[in-house]
């Protein structure tokens, strides 16, 4: 009986220690991308300013280069150097080898599909993207092509007459394994130059 109870005491233990450590780390993980957020726009702020190279914390590798807005769905993403698994845990990230964003020619962008880029899945041919860089040059965007290619098919365009951005992410959206074979990709034509922003 007595070994009954002491079985039992352990099990509520151990079920009450794991639903604990579970709610700890997902509490960290919200904190966390809170936080990183917080940063990124204090960064942004400074990129806007003059700053160079402005990095959202003292070991990151990476810092801002512009701000995309999608105006449809009020959303609103800091485009960070790089695209390294680092970089893109929290936000877009720049491919290197193509030009910053806004520039004339071709910017490739990427971000996971089950985070920062997931609303993708939601635009249509003709939307628009707003982008502003840090010389407050806001452009606009709009998009001229949506397609689902194989992952070691995605190419860019290179134009550089035209500024463009190209937007990529795993596909399917709903995939249950990470690194899926295949990417949606979407490319979006500069449309037009513009002084302000919408705020977000």
């Amino acid at each position: 009986m007595r070994i009954t109870r002491w079985i039992i005491f352990g099990i509520i233990l151990l079920v009450i220690t794991t639903g604990l450590t579970q709610f700890g780390q997902g509490s960290y993980i919200k904190i966390k991308a809170v936080m990183s957020q917080l940063l990124l726009d204090r960064a942004w702020e400074k990129t806007q300013a003059g700053d160079q190279q402005v990095k959202p914390w003292p070991w990151a590798d990476t810092w801002p280069l512009a701000r995309m807005i999608i105006p449809s769905q009020n959303t609103s993403y800091i485009l960070l150097a790089g695209d390294s698994g680092r970089t893109l845990a929290f936000g877009p990230g720049h491919h290197y080898g193509s030009v910053l964003p806004g520039e004339p020619g071709n910017s490739l962008i990427s971000a996971h599909r089950d985070t920062h880029f997931r609303s993708l899945q939601f635009l249509k041919k003709g939307d628009e993207l707003a982008l502003e860089t840090p010389g407050r040059v806001n452009k606009y965007y709009r998009i001229e092509q949506i397609q689902v290619m194989s992952a070691n098919q995605v190419w860019v365009v290179a134009d550089e007459d035209v500024s463009r951005l190209t937007l990529v992410t795993c596909y399917p959206f709903d995939a249950l394994q990470p690194g899926t074979a295949l990417r949606y990709v979407i490319t979006a034509v500069e449309a037009g130059t513009e002084g302000e922003l919408i705020s977000m």
